[in-house]
């Protein structure tokens, strides 16, 4: 798996934890198997949800573990589409991928179904099992000769 991938924030707080089952999609990041690609409003919610969900110091510790990270790609995002109405927090997310050429959004969010009925700019949205079984497929398949 490679390319570049925007995580929605849940999905981020979905893979942290060593216990968690989605822990390989947090490896395969930190390994540098994908490219996250983020705006400064996304790292904003990021740590708004770490530190609601588990403390203001692991936020901090995430944070800075993806802002010091190569395989990290700061967007500047210079055009609003305002492609998802019924929530439209969600759209940093979307204007992040369009931006950056994502190959992905993962999300477990329903407000992006909306995104599979518009044409331009198509954009593929995915669950965080569907990436976790990509990741996966790509860690066990035998080296090609």
């Amino acid at each position: 798996m490679s390319g570049k991938v925007v995580l929605d924030t849940n999905c981020l707080l979905m893979a942290i934890s060593s216990r968690s089952r989605y822990y390989p999609v947090w490896q395969s990041f930190l390994q540098g198997e994908y490219t996250l690609c983020v705006t400064t409003d996304i790292l904003e919610e990021y740590e708004e949800v770490l530190a609601r969900n588990i403390n203001q110091r692991v936020a901090q510790y995430i944070l800075s573990a993806l802002l010091e990270r190569a395989n990290v790609q700061m967007v500047d995002v210079f055009f609003r589409f305002r492609l998802i109405t019924a929530d439209p927090d969600d759209n940093k997310f979307v204007d992040c991928a369009i931006a950056s050429n994502a190959r992905y959004i993962v999300t477990e969010d329903r407000h992006f179904e909306v995104l599979e009925k518009i044409d331009f700019p198509k954009l593929a949205v995915i669950g965080i099992d569907r990436f976790f079984d990509e990741i996966n497929d790509r860690c066990t398949l035998p080296p090609q000769a």
